[in-house]
C-alpha cells in the first residue's frame, strides 16, 4: 500500500496523553478528515492509529489517540509522521497532480537535457514552484504553469517536460 504524509506528531499537550498536530493539508482542519491515519518512521512498518478525540486549540491543532492516555506514552509519539493510505484522496481532473505524485520525477526541458528531479514543491500564491535537484547538487526553480513551462507529465515514465531554460 501507498501512503501519503499529511501532517507530523509534535509534543504533547497536558496531562492525559492529548498531542500537538501539525497538519500538512491545505486546510488544517480537514487533516481530522482522514481516517484511519498511520504513524510512520525509519525502522517500523505503517502503525494503524485512531483518533479518539480532536480539536483546535488556539492558533494549533490537538488530538487524543486511543490508547494513548499519558504524557510519557504520548511523547514517545513525537515527531513521527501521519499518513493516510494513497487511495484515501479524492480523484482528481485531467492535468491535475498531487505534489507527491510530483517529487521524485525526472525533469526534461524541450531539446532533451536532464535538467534533476524534484525534490520538493512551493506554495508562493500566484504559483506553485517545482524545486529540482540537478547532478551538479544545486537547487534550481522552476514555476508550475502548465501549458506554458509545463508541456507534459507522465507519472508512468516519472519525467516531467518543461519548456524552460535554467540559468
Amino acid at each position: 500500500m501507498a501512503y501519503i504524509t499529511i501532517g507530523k506528531i509534535g509534543a504533547t499537550y497536558g496531562i492525559r496523553g492529548w498531542l500537538k498536530i501539525h497538519s500538512y493539508t491545505e486546510q488544517a482542519i480537514t487533516i481530522f478528515d482522514y481516517k484511519p491515519w498511520y504513524l510512520l518512521n525509519e525502522t517500523d512498518g505503517p502503525r494503524l492509529i485512531e483518533v479518539e478525540n480532536s480539536q483546535v486549540h488556539g492558533n494549533g491543532l490537538i488530538a487524543k489517540l486511543v490508547g494513548i492516555n499519558t504524557p510519557e506514552t504520548a511523547r514517545l509519539l513525537t515527531g513521527k509522521t501521519i499518513a493516510i493510505a494513497q487511495a484515501q484522496l479524492p480523484k482528481l481532473k485531467k492535468n491535475e497532480y498531487y505534489w507527491s505524485d510530483l517529487i521524485g520525477l525526472t525533469v526534461i526541458n524541450k531539446n532533451g537535457e536532464i535538467y534533476g528531479t524534484v525534490v520538493y514543491l512551493i506554495a508562493t500564491g500566484s504559483n506553485d514552484v517545482l524545486v529540482i535537484k540537478g547532478s551538479d547538487n544545486k537547487e534550481h526553480a522552476i514555476p508550475y504553469l502548465f501549458d506554458t513551462i509545463i508541456q507534459n507529465i507522465d507519472l508512468i515514465k516519472k519525467e516531467i517536460h518543461v519548456d524552460w531554460e535554467l540559468l
